[in-house]
């Protein structure tokens, strides 16, 4: 798999979307190969935790977040279901499910329904340590401010805004990922 080839099939190279997404993109991969150096014990599968990082957002481009320059469509909520549709017609189904199950730290079913978002009603919470690897480092990343890496406390603060468990499974991964 080639994540840059196919990020380049759904962004215009240059563009200042683009330049974010990648910017972005390759902090969360960074992040994410250095914990996992730091877990040899786990044999994590690193080339594709590395792969999935460099697509998880890649449906943001069906987003409206000006901020960020996308002007699509879609609540930027949806960018994890509409990522995991294109990594699913690229034919990249573990892929697929990092883009789905990373965002917030993973949504539930019920939190969906009674939020009344816009996206399939089902539970997208991340699996496997792959999958949680990755949500986890891009809690430390973000694409409107390119180049500041969050604290723990600052997620936090911003994941209890929430009141969907988010903060709550957040901090199960700092023990897991950093003790």
């Amino acid at each position: 798999m080639k994540p840059l080839d196919i990020i380049k099939k759904y962004y215009t190279e240059g563009s200042d979307l683009y330049n974010i997404l990648l910017t972005h993109s390759l902090s969360v991969a960074e992040r994410a190969k250095e914990i996992a150096l730091m877990h040899p014990e786990w044999a994590l599968d690193e080339r594709f935790v590395y792969e999935a990082a460099l697509v998880h957002d890649i449906g943001v481009v069906l987003t409206d977040a000006p901020k960020i320059r996308c002007f699509g469509e879609y609540p930027y909520i949806c960018h994890g279901y509409l990522g995991a549709e294109i990594m699913r017609k690229e034919g990249f189904e573990k892929h697929a499910l990092v883009c789905e199950r990373h965002t917030g730290m993973g949504l539930t079913r019920e939190w969906i329904l009674r939020k009344k978002i816009p996206i399939p009603p089902q539970d997208m919470l991340p699996e496997t340590l792959e999958e949680k690897l990755v949500c986890f480092s891009d809690k430390f990343f973000s694409k409107s401010k390119p180049g500041r890496v969050k604290t723990i406390k600052q997620i936090e603060k911003q994941l209890s805004k929430h009141g969907d468990g988010s903060a709550s499974r957040f901090e199960e991964m700092v023990k897991l990922f950093l003790g």
